[in-house]
């Protein structure tokens, strides 16, 4: 049997949540060394990614990597937060150039902050880069800003990796790296080695991508530098508990992945609003164990005939046989 994987956990699956209804909170804000806690109660977790700036904080660097080294976590990325109000219009597509380079100064700190916690790498959602309204940019200015900021960023730290994780939209109507077919092509004209696509499971099927046909993309292109998992309903980014909702499509991704002897850290974004943050991570890694199990029983070979075929009901029965039978094995395990 292969090595269990490495299992991590954005930091804000942790925090405290809010929306527009319950505007204070679904419960007591959590700080951030609270919520390195709680990713260390959970018990399998190696990796955290880090938001930054550190909101809310008023302690030290020092003060973080204590609480990381106390819990036995590792920071494996930093998220610069190039998506609140301050960039209302946009970080590095801002159409005021002050903008663009405060942007810019934001996420060279980053990954200063990323290289001295020995992150893998940089995290860049452009949650707001992008347009609301036909008419509203111009298409062609508002790529090559991204272009050229990107490659200015990248390239001035080429001993870290930068990876885009794409979104189709929220909060902009339309995001400029909706998919990873464009986010791609954006990455080709950066033209970098050290910038990548992080593959959000969610966000891919929000997109009504397949996501495992989009990781094996990001592969072929060399590209798949990280993953974020979770699952939806497909009409909104739900950021529900992994596997929840789409069985057969995570335990698809995770194939591909495997069968591109792809390694990576296995990281949940998730944001169980309603339910409790430790036990949330805690589900989700053992339908992640679940996977794994099934991933080491599935008879590739029988599985490559079918597809050679495309016999689906062939390959369904394989497929279901392995993830159920683990799923149950894993739940008295």
């Amino acid at each position: 049997m292969t090595d269990m994987p490495v299992f991590g956990a954005g930091i804000w699956h942790f925090a405290t949540y809010k929306d527009r209804y319950a505007t204070e909170g679904y419960g007591p804000e959590v700080g951030l060394i609270e919520q390195i806690d709680k990713a260390g109660a959970v018990g399998e977790l190696s990796v955290v990614d880090l938001n930054w700036p550190f909101a809310g904080f008023d302690g030290t660097l020092d003060d973080v990597r204590a609480a990381l080294t106390r819990n036995g976590l590792r920071a494996v990325a930093i998220t610069p937060e190039i998506y609140n109000r301050e960039y209302v219009k946009g970080s590095i597509t801002n159409p005021d150039p002050a903008v663009r380079r405060k942007a810019l100064t934001l996420l060279d700190e980053a990954a200063r902050l990323a290289k001295s916690l020995n992150c893998d790498y940089v995290k860049l959602w452009f949650g707001q880069d992008g347009w609301d309204y036909p008419f509203q940019v111009n298409y062609h200015d508002i790529w090559r800003l991204a272009v050229d900021g990107l490659r200015e960023l990248v390239g001035a730290h080429p001993d870290i990796r930068f990876v885009i994780e794409y979104k189709p939209r929220e909060p902009r109507n339309k995001i400029i790296f909706p998919n990873a077919a464009r986010t791609l092509l954006g990455i080709q004209q950066v033209g970098l080695d050290n910038l990548g696509v992080l593959l959000d499971f969610g966000h891919s099927l929000y997109g009504l991508e397949t996501p495992a046909d989009a990781a094996q993309l990001c592969i072929d292109h060399g590209k798949l530098f990280a993953i974020d998992v979770n699952d939806n309903f497909r009409g909104w980014d739900d950021d529900m508990v992994v596997g929840s909702v789409h069985l057969v499509e995570t335990f698809e991704f995770f194939h591909t992945l495997r069968r591109n002897n792809w390694d990576g850290v296995w990281q949940l974004d998730q944001f169980p609003f309603r339910e409790d943050s430790v036990e949330a991570a805690r589900d989700a890694v053992r339908f992640l164990k679940a996977i794994h199990r099934a991933l080491e029983a599935l008879d590739e070979k029988a599985l490559a005939a079918a597809q050679a075929g495309h016999d689906a009901l062939a390959a369904r029965r394989l497929v279901l046989d392995v993830l159920l039978r683990s799923m149950a094995e894993e739940g008295t395990a």
